[in-house]
């Protein structure tokens, strides 16, 4: 990874520190085309690629904020994001962030986001499934959910409603939630991925419904989902293709690119 010439390698915006001087319990980071000041975890962080023959650099999405040198941070939906690259904005912000650089902007970075963080989050529920933490199967799900033991809940995007409802209200008794079903800590998240996009990734035949039970597990699986729905939240695009991704994804190099189960 590049750091452009006079620029020190620590050029983030640094994380919020209390009056003590202390770190704050949920780093900050400042959108590059808003200017907004948000949680890190509701942000997508680019890095550039090491130069090229022509002097260039790509601009690629580093969705475990990773890569080393400078990086630049967006708080943009995928619609905003698209506006803002066909109206040139992004290059200007681009090139404020990093000084120096002669980037060449991909004409689909919105798509290299979405599938990068959607890539990251499929590696993530496959991790915690190696590890014995992800529960599969309705009827599993809900005795786990009335038990009081589910601490994440996910359905994917083309599961039925009446589905939904069930192991939602299964979930709901046994955080004694009963009645609750119009707030948002009521319901399991809907993912913005099919059940074969689900199926493939975790090498099980139709998977439709998923849980976590371990704390720890379901804030892995938050922190990838966070930033991937947040970044959705606007058109929110689905996957839908039951072939295995195959493709390569364009992201920025990291140091260590293996998600440990350990977070």
């Amino acid at each position: 990874m590049r750091t452009p010439p006079h620029e020190t390698v620590a050029s983030d915006i640094s994380e919020a520190a209390t009056g003590r001087g202390h770190k704050a319990s949920a780093p900050e980071r400042r959108c590059i085309l808003s200017g907004e000041v948000s949680s890190k975890d509701e942000l997508i962080r680019l890095a550039i690629s090491p130069a090229k023959k022509d002097g260039t650099s790509d601009v690629l999405p580093d969705p475990l904020a990773r890569a080393p040198g400078r990086g630049a941070w967006l708080g943009a939906t995928r619609a905003e994001l698209a506006e803002a690259l066909t109206a040139g904005k992004l290059r200007g912000a681009l090139a404020r962030a990093f000084k120096g650089a002669k980037l060449t902007v991909p004409d689909d970075l919105p798509n290299l986001i979405e599938t990068a963080l959607s890539s990251l989050l499929l590696d993530r529920l496959g991790l915690e499934m190696r590890a014995g933490k992800l529960i599969l199967g309705s009827d599993r799900i809900a005795e786990q959910a009335r038990s009081g033991r589910i601490a994440l809940l996910l359905h994917a995007s083309d599961a039925s409603e009446d589905g939904r409802k069930k192991l939602d209200q299964a979930w709901r008794v046994g955080r004694e939630e009963e009645g609750s079903g119009g707030r948002p800590e009521g319901r399991g998240i809907t993912l913005p991925l099919d059940r074969a996009a689900l199926s493939v990734a975790l090498g099980r035949d139709n998977v439709v419904h998923m849980a976590l039970a371990d704390d720890k597990s379901a804030e892995r699986v938050q922190s990838v989902l966070t930033r991937l729905m947040h970044f959705l939240r606007a058109d929110k695009p689905l996957k839908s293709s039951g072939e295995p991704n195959t493709g390569e994804v364009h992201a920025a190099p990291v140091q260590n690119d293996e998600l440990s189960t350990e977070g």
